[in-house]
């Protein structure tokens, strides 16, 4: 997939964008070649292989360094809610706004 300049001038008037020839003409360049860039990774055959949790796994043999999972504060969820207008069960009730 490639780009014209009709369809990056067409992209910048969506965006309300106002383009230079130049800024275009550089536009275009960029975005074709990201497009060439998703051509490239979509020829390659990834048929069988397991989707990866994180790359970093398969470049070493290191356990990643997440830190634990602790609530850092008190919850304090009375307490901010006492001044709410309407609660039910620790929620906020709102009035509909979709209908």
């Amino acid at each position: 997939m490639s780009l014209t300049s009709t369809d990056i001038a067409r992209i910048a008037n969506l965006a309300r964008l106002e383009l230079s020839h130049t800024e275009s003409e550089r536009m275009l360049t960029q975005m074709n070649g990201f497009f060439n860039i998703v051509e490239q990774m979509r020829a390659v055959d990834t048929a069988g292989i397991e989707p990866l949790a994180h790359p970093v796994v398969v470049l070493s043999d290191f356990a990643l360094r997440l830190r634990e999972d602790v609530a850092g504060e008190p919850n304090q969820r009375e307490a901010n809610q006492r001044s709410a207008p309407a609660v039910e069960n620790g929620l906020f009730l709102v009035p509909k706004v979709i209908e």
